[in-house]
């Protein structure tokens, strides 16, 4: 578990939704797990309530068995959105993308979050553990959080993005 978290205590205020979301799903494999009880921590300090979704250790696990979980719920509405970690973020993230109304993005900064949320609508935000540090995944958190679909140009392209 990350020992010092206390440049992540200086992070909490960043936060500002313009959403109201009050649950999110999140799910990470054994190379995300001590960055995903971070982000929860951190989104129960905010008052949003999480499920999770695993891993609950730094066993090896593999990451469709959390990542299916997790798309399900925010594809049926059980949750607004999702947090997806995994060492890369590239399985997790392309698990989640094969499900139906999931637009998840990886991102490594917060430009890249933010602008997932206004010009993708994504509703599942998946990080790359072993390439960011925590401070920077509670940065491209809060940017993901604060940030809406701008709609407009983009709802179009965003319509085309599901197969029929």
């Amino acid at each position: 578990m990350y020992k010092n978290l206390a440049s992540f205590n200086k992070l909490l205020p960043l936060f500002a939704m313009k959403e109201d979301i009050t649950k999110i799903g999140v799910a990470a494999d054994h190379a995300g797990f001590e960055l995903k009880e971070v982000v929860k921590t951190y989104l129960l300090g905010r008052g949003i309530e999480v499920m999770d979704f695993g891993t609950n250790s730094s066993e090896s696990i593999d990451y469709p068995d959390v990542a299916h979980p997790l798309a399900n719920a925010v594809a049926s509405g059980r949750v607004k959105l999702g947090v997806a970690i995994c060492g890369s973020g590239n399985g997790i993230n392309m698990t989640v993308n094969k499900h139906q109304g999931i637009r998840a993005a990886l991102c490594w900064n917060s430009e890249l979050s933010t602008l997932a949320r206004l010009h993708n609508d994504a509703n599942i935000l998946s990080l790359p553990a072993r390439f960011i540090t925590v401070d920077q995944a509670i940065q491209i958190l809060s940017s993901f959080l604060e940030a809406e679909f701008e709609g407009g140009r983009h709802t179009n392209r965003v319509n085309k993005i599901t197969c029929r």
